[in-house]
């Protein structure tokens, strides 16, 4: 019996979060992440490029070409609902909003739940809602839309409640999901996107919000 319980002890079985652990791989082989070997598939190597966000739900977006067909500002806007840390008033999708991107939003909301869905259904104690909220927040995609478009930071800062620093800080990270989708354009051999994401990245990067501190510099 000792010998039995030991070699309990030194198996997968006894890991605790092991059960967990083979529920995710389910969930990433039913998504295509994984193929029936275990082996990473072209998906699984475009989740890997991003860290910023949500890996499943970034990579979703990109092959289900939401982003193909939007303006550099468009996709800025629609990628902030990933980085954005603040759920504030407005966090609805706005009427204001050109369609393709009020529609992109919408899909994007559609993503994660079925996101979250499906890792309900492979027995993961997630509630779809929930995951969707905690993926998404979309209070400031309009004011990342106008910053986009060139409005000063002190007229975007009036289109939201949210602190200057947040504001600041989902843009500088939205920079860094851009050329983290950059790179998943390029794994996937999309050239149209990863053009449209250097030149995403490129109508975010511009004045005070990426004007060196004088704390570090």
């Amino acid at each position: 019996d000792h010998l039995v319980s030991l070699r309990h002890m030194l198996s997968n079985e006894s890991l605790q979060l092991f059960p967990d652990f083979l529920q995710r791989k389910d969930v990433l082989r039913t998504l295509g992440y994984l193929d029936a070997n275990d082996a990473v598939s072209v998906k699984g190597r475009v989740a890997c490029e991003v860290n910023t966000c949500d890996e499943l739900v970034a990579t979703e977006v990109v092959f289900e070409g939401l982003l193909n067909e939007l303006e550099p500002p468009e996709i800025v806007a629609a990628l902030s609902a990933l980085v954005n840390q603040e759920k504030g008033d407005g966090d609805d999708i706005g009427m204001e909003f050109p369609d393709s991107l009020r529609n992109c939003c919408e899909h994007m909301k559609g993503i994660a739940t079925h996101l979250g869905q499906l890792q309900r259904e492979h027995e993961l104690k997630i509630d779809p809602a929930e995951y969707c909220e905690s993926c998404l927040k979309f209070s400031l995609v309009h004011v990342v839309y106008e910053w986009a478009l060139g409005v000063p930071f002190s007229s975007i800062c009036m289109l939201t409640s949210a602190q200057e620093g947040s504001v600041v800080r989902c843009i500088t990270r939205l920079d860094e999901l851009c050329r983290e989708i950059r790179n998943c354009a390029r794994v996937v051999g999309n050239p149209t996107l990863y053009r449209k994401m250097e030149m995403a990245s490129l109508v975010i990067k511009r004045d005070i919000v990426f004007a060196p501190s004088l704390y570090i510099s």
